[in-house]
């Protein structure tokens, strides 16, 4: 879905709209053709991000379907119970524990592209926060083409 160039504008439209409502830091993010990855902050003792991925998933349906984007198909149970067939069903979130996980699950998320074979190289994926980090010295211009980090235990437990 996110291959539409409607569909990206939309989704930062809503995560616009919910930041405005529901603060939070997005300090890294990854938009992928069929999935996004992202690493918030939520400010201190707000523990509330269902209710913000409910609204953001929400706002772009909302806007994605008035516009002519499409669903994919679902039973006559998931029609029922309300669903529809833009989002996937669950998500993964993690509470990051310590520095060293922070650095594993930004890792994680600026190496996708390259994971699911879009690109060979971060840097080479548009629609991903690594290029903010790469200019503010986080990241070394060549970071991940020629040894890729380690990501073989990352759980999202």
């Amino acid at each position: 879905m996110f291959r539409d160039a409607l569909a990206r504008e939309l989704v930062g439209n809503a995560f616009r709209e919910v930041l405005g409502v529901k603060p939070f830091e997005l300090l890294a993010t990854v938009l992928l053709w069929d999935h996004l990855h992202c690493l918030w902050i939520l400010p201190p003792g707000d523990d509330a991000y269902p209710a913000r991925w409910k609204d953001i998933k929400d706002k772009f349906t909302t806007t994605w379907l008035a516009a002519g984007g499409h669903e994919e198909p679902l039973t006559a149970s998931q029609r029922q119970r309300g669903h529809r067939g833009v989002w996937q069903r669950r998500y993964h979130e993690h509470v990051v524990r310590d520095d060293e996980d922070l650095e594993t699950r930004f890792d994680y998320i600026h190496f996708n592209p390259v994971k699911h074979g879009y690109v060979t190289h971060p840097g080479e994926w548009r629609w991903s926060s690594f290029h903010r980090y790469v200019k503010s010295g986080h990241y070394p211009t060549d970071w991940g083409s020629i040894t890729p980090p380690d990501l073989e235990n990352l759980d999202f437990e």
